[in-house]
């Protein structure tokens, strides 16, 4: 590569792929990242998946424009409706957070039962049983959509009685089945992983697949030479389809830094 300072691209709908942000940041910290949250049109989970990678495509596009030597399909609804879609349209790498949230699955569950909770278009695609199986296809899988938990992180409402209601609801039919190890299929999900924690109970191992994607982007950019090698902090850029109020509000609570993004209209 040239002399130019090159970022990783990092695609959500919202503020959930700002669990691969953080990971990425402890992992890769003098790596600059360019982030966008498709917040005008979230959530992407009752979404059919053809318009789900148009935007995804849109997104790149504009990603693009700011040298990125890397995508990050930070969304396991994008991931799970077209990873391989995006890798062909693109000679960069391009990875997504459903493999490597398998793998870490397989390698920690005892009772070879394993939970997976997620939107309606990840647990519709089966893309984590498929990706679970093919690792161990002794290993049952349990799916539940848990479409509002999404709502419930962007809205910032996570710590509300609502929100306890909602996870026990959700999570109930897992506990009943005897999972041992939970995947948070969607990367808003870590962002409750303490709610979630205490309604599934400790002996219940929840699975960030935020911390393996992190650890198979740094892998990548090993091989292929391109991580950066420089003394000074990265500066970092977050860019949303929508008002950037929420947004930032989240983000820098999540964070613990103040975040501004900058509004992008796509068409």
């Amino acid at each position: 590569m040239d002399n130019k300072i090159y970022s990783i691209g990092l695609i959500d709908s919202g503020v959930g792929g700002l669990t691969v942000f953080k990971e990425l940041e402890k992992l890769l910290p003098e790596e600059r990242m360019v982030y966008f949250g498709d917040t005008a049109r979230m959530p992407y989970g009752p979404r059919k998946p053809e318009e789900v990678k148009e935007f995804v495509l849109q997104i790149i596009d504009f990603l693009q424009t700011q040298d990125i030597k890397m995508v990050i399909t930070a969304c396991n609804t994008a991931t799970a409706v077209g990873l391989e879609y995006y890798k062909n349209k693109l000679e960069i790498p391009v990875i997504g957070v459903i493999e490597p949230g398998a793998k870490m699955a397989v390698s920690l569950t005892k009772n070879k039962k394993v939970g997976v909770i997620g939107t309606e278009g990840t647990v519709k695609s089966g893309a984590y049983e498929k990706a679970i199986k093919g690792l161990d296809k002794s290993i049952e899988v349990y799916s539940q959509p848990c479409p509002l938990f999404v709502l419930l992180v962007e809205n910032n409402l996570i710590h509300t009685k609502e929100a306890k209601r909602v996870a026990e609801s959700y999570l109930q039919p897992l506990k009943e089945e005897g999972v041992d190890t939970l995947i948070l299929g969607c990367t808003h999900y870590p962002i409750m992983a303490d709610l979630i924690g205490e309604v599934m109970g400790p002996e219940v191992t929840l699975v960030n697949s935020a911390e393996a994607t992190a650890q198979l982007a740094k892998e990548i950019l090993e091989g292929e030479e391109m991580l950066v090698k420089r003394d000074k902090m990265p500066s970092h850029r977050f860019f949303v389809s929508g008002r950037t109020t929420g947004f930032n509000e989240v983000a820098s609570k999540w964070l613990n830094k103040e975040i501004k993004a900058y509004r992008v209209l796509l068409d």
